[in-house]
């Protein structure tokens, strides 16, 4: 089995996830904290979903993060074949791997966008 891998987002994703950088230090600064470490279940079905594919990545936080970027993008009204071009751009996954990683994206963290 082909193990993929998840490396550093693409220019548009590292903007949305500096955006999420200064959230989590503001909330942060306002005494609003999340346990280290603490993935739920989603988090959880995500990751899991990952590993079934050989969708290796740098931490699990790093693809949790990535996930989320998928359907930021996706309510900024660009579509999953214009994002999976992005993930597969930003990373070492072939189309079929990007297009599981959007897949997996929506199906547990915007199911909105599920057809």
């Amino acid at each position: 089995m082909t193990t993929t891998h998840i490396r550093s987002p693409s220019p548009v994703l590292s903007r949305l996830a500096a955006g999420f950088v200064l959230v989590v230090a503001l909330l942060a600064a306002l005494g609003v904290t999340t346990p280290t470490g603490y993935a739920d279940a989603n988090d959880e079905a995500f990751l899991a979903a990952l590993r079934s594919k050989g969708i290796s990545y740098e931490s699990p936080a790093t693809a949790i993060t990535a996930g989320h970027l998928v359907c930021d993008e996706l309510d900024h009204g660009r579509t999953p074949v214009q994002v999976a071009s992005d993930v597969m751009k930003s990373s070492n996954l072939d189309a079929f791997h990007a297009g599981y990683f959007c897949g997996a994206s929506i199906r547990v963290y915007c199911p909105r966008y599920a057809s």
